[in-house]
Parts: C-alpha cells; structure tokens; sequence
C-alpha cells in the first residue's frame, strides 16, 4: 500500500496566518489552487484555507479582505495525515472528515498535499469509489 509521501504532491507552499485573506486570494490565482495550508510564524500548519472559504466566511459577510488574516480563518485543530501513513489511513480519514485534500506533515513539518486525485491515480476504482460516496453524501 503506497503512502502519502509517496502519493502527495510535494514542496506545498503555505500562506502565513497573519497574511491577509486577499494576499490569500492572489496566491491561489498565481499557483492556480483552490486551497492553501495555513502556517503560522513557527511554521507549524495552522488549517487549510479554500476559495469557498474566502467567498462564504468573508465577501458574502461582507468582511474587507484586505484586513481580515487568514489565520482567523483557521478554526480548530487541522486535518492531517503522516507523511509515512499508508493510502488506507489517507481514505480513512478523507472519508471521516469529508475532505478531498489533506496535508501531509512529517513531525509537524509541512511536506506535501495529498489530494482525491493523487489517492485516484494510486489505488484500484473500488476503494476511491467507496470514499467519492462518503465525500458526497
């Protein structure tokens, strides 16, 4: 069974946690990501932060993007996998949080993302089939 290091995408860049959520925004449109790990100054993974996030917890609320910092996007405990956890725990987990990207930390450095596509390429349809119904219902 491959792991995550293995399957993940590699050198993830973060967004820093006081950087502002429109910094935010730019980054995802150079990198053409719709998410970012955010990191804080210790360079520990702070959460993840989504497009959906920028638009539903901002712009419709109508907080100004230019002051609000994406670490006051980060809430609770991030979602992570090891970066030596097998493709079993990646679908366990991807499934029990219905999540379709998670990062991978080694210790609690950052090293990749690991997303529904990279899990697609490295495993039979079955298992991925299985976690596409939990993600979706």
């Amino acid at each position: 069974m491959p792991t995550a290091r293995e399957i993940m995408t590699p050198d993830t860049e973060c967004i820093a946690a006081d950087a502002s959520v429109s910094e935010a925004a730019e980054k995802m449109a150079s990198l053409d990501v719709g998410s970012l790990p955010i990191c804080g100054s210790d360079e520990r993974l702070r959460g993840m932060l989504t497009d959906r996030d920028i638009v539903v917890k901002v712009l419709a609320i109508g907080k100004d993007p230019d002051s609000c910092r994406t670490g006051e996007l980060a809430r609770g405990t991030p979602v992570a996998v090891g970066a030596d956890d097998d493709a079993n725990e990646i679908l366990r987990t991807m499934a029990a949080y219905r999540v379709r990207r998670l990062p991978v930390l080694d210790g609690h450095r950052l090293v990749g993302i690991v997303a529904l596509a990279d899990v697609a390429r490295a495993l039979p349809d079955a298992p991925v089939g299985d976690l596409m119904s939990a993600i979706a219902s």
